[in-house]
């Protein structure tokens, strides 16, 4: 199992509107489990061997996972491509040019 991380351009300032659709994806990503204390997560949660999890950060939606290289990148690309639909702008990592 690897430890992945990435950032995206899902600012903590967007209208509650925006944040209620990026709930509802949360819910339909594979692996959802819900939320304990407020954070989402997906597959298990930090005591176990593969999770995700969520967060709002300053720097933007910030995931953390654990898992293997290749389910992480097609599990992160599934959410870009739906955030992308939902919010109407191209959702991505700032680093990469994403604002």
């Amino acid at each position: 199992m690897n430890a992945h991380h990435c950032n995206l351009n899902i600012w903590a300032h967007l209208p509650d509107e925006a944040w209620n659709k990026v709930a509802n994806i949360y819910e339909l990503m594979p692996g959802w489990i819900g939320y304990t204390d407020g954070i989402p997560h997906w597959f298990g949660q930090e005591e176990d061997d593969v999770y995700i999890q969520a967060s709002v950060e300053p720097s933007g939606l910030s995931f953390y996972a654990q898992m293997n290289k290749s389910d992480w990148d097609s599990w992160i690309a599934r959410f870009k491509a739906e955030a992308t639909k939902v919010l109407g702008f191209d959702v991505g990592e700032p680093e990469d040019g994403f604002m």
